[in-house]
């Protein structure tokens, strides 16, 4: 079990599966969320890949403020995320609301639906940003693991 434990740690930090679901944006950060996936920026270098089911994500890129249209959208993908999941917010819609904020439609940020591990502020957020963020979370799963005494390492 020790083993299989170490393998799925290690999948966990070198080879993240990323979700993007637009909750109500302007498309700008959309946009730029798949630039980094484009050879230009290659998010695949790191062994980011994207998914296009909730069942195989470990991390959820969020996009837009959250629409009263959306949100029940939103939690239910997240609900289908497995354990251990993350959500990263790109854009000031995602963190805050933005400009949004405030209209009858729209409830806030991400964070006002489902739980936050990382934000990237911006409008429009640059792809190098994102993948920071993303990188910036894989270091933050990776303490986590080691923490937990799961660092891989054997003795």
């Amino acid at each position: 079990m020790k083993l299989l434990q170490k393998a799925i740690d290690w999948g966990e930090r070198k080879s993240p599966w990323i979700l993007h679901f637009n909750a109500g944006a302007c498309n700008g950060c959309d946009i730029e969320t798949i630039d980094a996936l484009t050879p230009r920026f290659d998010m695949e270098r790191v062994g980011m890949l994207q998914q296009g089911s909730p069942r195989h994500a470990d991390i959820l890129v969020c996009t837009g403020a959250v629409t009263l249209q959306t949100r029940a959208r939103l939690k239910q993908i997240y609900d289908q995320i497995p354990e251990p999941k993350y959500v990263v917010a790109v854009g000031a819609c995602a963190c805050s609301g933005g400009i949004f904020s405030g209209c009858y439609c729209v409830t806030g940020g991400i964070d006002s639906t489902i739980p936050v591990d990382v934000y990237v502020p911006g409008c429009s957020v640059r792809p190098e940003a994102i993948i920071c963020a993303v990188e910036e979370l894989i270091k933050k799963i990776g303490e986590k693991q080691k923490e937990a005494g799961r660092d891989g390492k054997g003795k």
